[in-house]
């Protein structure tokens, strides 16, 4: 048998959620979460022996490819036109003082 939602579970669901229900909206609040409990009821009723637990329900492949390194990265072209560089970086001004 489903378990009975109480009424102070709906208020606990209620704050949770911060949202002020009206008593109509909590009554069916409370209807739908015991239909959503009894339906809960009906699967795990289900013989599932055998069945290899699926990590997700549509057939995913992996999209990654390898980094292939074509033409470099380009550093010395992007420090050749810097105004002033250290190594293998940028020289900026200090900006906090």
């Amino acid at each position: 048998m489903a378990q009975k939602i109480t009424d102070e579970m709906i208020e606990y669901v209620g704050i949770l959620a911060k949202l002020e229900l009206s008593e109509e909206e909590k009554e069916q609040a409370k209807r739908d979460m015991e239909e959503m409990l009894a339906y809960v009821e009906v699967l795990n009723g289900l013989d599932t022996t055998g069945i290899e637990p699926e990590p997700h329900v549509i057939e995913t492949t992996n999209v990654f490819r390898e980094d292939l390194v074509t033409n470099g990265d380009g550093q010395r072209d992007a420090l050749a036109n810097a105004p002033l560089c250290h190594e293998n970086g940028f020289v900026v001004p200090k900006t906090i003082g």
